[in-house]
């Protein structure tokens, strides 16, 4: 019997990372369609409409009575087909307020979940958010969501260890690791000579940051890099062929808070960077009409949408990603540069010290192996440093530039939306399975005898299913 999935999440035109990722994993699995018959989303919104399908429900983020009626509304159709119904959440702290407007404080999803599993539904929660040391209600509501779901899915293994210790306890089986899908696993899609001719910038050696600029993605740092590597290691020259752009604009709700504020002072800092770095910069809408020669550093104020984002994905030679929080699991554009087939330069946040470093120990400093996917960094000022040397280091070595280049692409192939959406829906056929089958029979036996052979099982190790 095929499966009706229903997901709660925020969806696009939403700018919303979390939104993104339901939008393609929603596309992946409408290609399966003798497993899939319907895909319906529940939008958890603020004002970002209007939408279309698959978006049939809203909820108003802000409005507890708006969740309850999505639950009530998500039961009743779920009994009006004859077909199996799959509810999927996308769970991120800062998508669920209390009943005074707190962010990052209320139980919707909880409730909603539990409403949803006491009316017979099958019910997962993608975490997008899992903290090595939470408050105690975020701490409560993971647990209350393992509590109240038939399983917990996960983009990094590393996420699993976490909920798995005694800072969450929660049991193995509920937990589910799936690859954060990638669009793009097939880089002569997106030829870079062609996408670099198209933008005048076939002889320019293309770095690149992509994603809504915030404080918390570090581009300060990055900026700072940038001006040290082009004074220190380029002659004049070589400097007209290297450009670093950074895309995306301000998140609105940013530009918004504390009155404009919070970002006038953003921008202040990066402009002190550009300034101290004595690069030259410019801002644009369109780079058809970039001076590419003239510009160290290219500010593309836009909205990436789909189309743009896979060629500058295709065009760029060097990602960097000099995020700040070290705990972030998840990252859409390591994954899809991965998938792009091209080499990162990161922070050690979490994904990428799983995706990059394959979650072995890493050590302090500059990290850069024969066989990366990618070189990492440190956090924060020493990142400056550090990018720089990266950069001396990927820009002057051409063959270990793409030697990397198909490492990234090896890892980012099995990593596919289609694999990603596959092994979902297998894990919703073992999660229903596992609730049809009887637990318990059979004699059960009591140690009352010490023995040798004795194993003492580590809850670190986890068994999956």
């Amino acid at each position: 019997m095929a499966w009706n999935i229903r997901m709660v999440s925020t969806y696009p035109p939403r700018r919303c990372g979390i939104g993104t990722f339901c939008r393609d994993l929603a596309n992946a699995l409408s290609h399966f369609t003798g497993e899939v018959s319907n895909i319906r989303v529940t939008a958890i919104d603020k004002h970002d409409g209007p939408y279309s399908i698959p978006v049939d429900l809203v909820i108003h983020q802000y409005s507890p009575a708006s969740w309850k009626r999505a639950a009530q509304e998500i039961i009743s159709r779920a009994k009006e087909t004859g077909n199996r119904t799959a509810v999927i959440f996308q769970h991120e702290f800062g998508l669920d307020p209390d009943e005074d407007g707190r962010d990052g404080c209320g139980g919707n999803f909880i409730r909603i979940a539990e409403a949803c599993g006491a009316a017979g539904l099958l019910t997962v929660v993608y975490l997008h958010t899992v903290l090595e040391n939470p408050n105690d209600h975020q701490r409560r509501s993971i647990k209350d969501l393992a509590e109240r779901s038939d399983g917990l899915i996960v983009t990094t293994e590393s996420a699993i260890d976490i909920l798995e210790s005694p800072t969450y306890g929660i049991n193995p089986l509920k937990l589910k690791h799936i690859d954060h899908g990638v669009r793009m696993h097939d880089p002569s899609e997106y030829d870079r000579f062609k996408i670099k001719t198209e933008y005048g910038i076939n002889d320019v050696f293309l770095a690149t940051s992509l994603g809504l600029l915030s404080p918390g993605k570090g581009i300060p740092h990055s900026i700072r890099a940038w001006g040290r590597f082009v004074h220190e290691s380029c002659t004049r020259a070589q400097r007209q062929h290297l450009v670093y752009l950074i895309g995306g604009q301000s998140h609105p709700e940013f530009i918004r808070t504390n009155d404009g504020r919070d970002y006038r002072a953003f921008m202040e800092i990066i402009h002190e960077a550009l300034n101290e770095s004595r690069l030259v910069w410019c801002r644009t809408a369109d780079l058809g009409s970039v001076n590419w020669i003239n510009n160290d550093v290219v500010f593309l104020e836009t909205f990436l949408d789909e189309g743009t984002l896979l060629k500058l994905y295709g065009a760029t030679n060097v990602m960097i990603l000099p995020y700040l929080n070290m705990e972030q699991i998840s990252s859409g554009i390591l994954a899809d540069t991965l998938g792009s087939g091209r080499v990162a330069i990161a922070t050690k946040f979490r994904y990428a010290l799983e995706l990059l470093y394959s979650n072995r120990p890493c050590p302090a400093g500059l990290v850069i192996e024969r066989h990366a996917r990618g070189i990492l960094v440190d956090p924060g000022p020493p990142s400056a440093d550090q990018i720089a040397q990266a950069l001396d280091f990927i820009v002057f070595d051409k063959d270990v530039r793409l030697r990397m280049e198909k490492q990234a692409h090896q890892r980012g192939y099995q990593m596919r939306w289609a694999n990603s959406a596959w092994a979902l829906l297998q894990y919703l056929d073992f999660v229903s399975q596992e609730k049809d089958i009887p637990q318990g029979r059979g004699v059960t036996f009591l140690r009352k005898k010490a023995s040798p052979l004795t194993v003492h099982f580590k809850k670190s190790a986890h068994i999956k299913p």
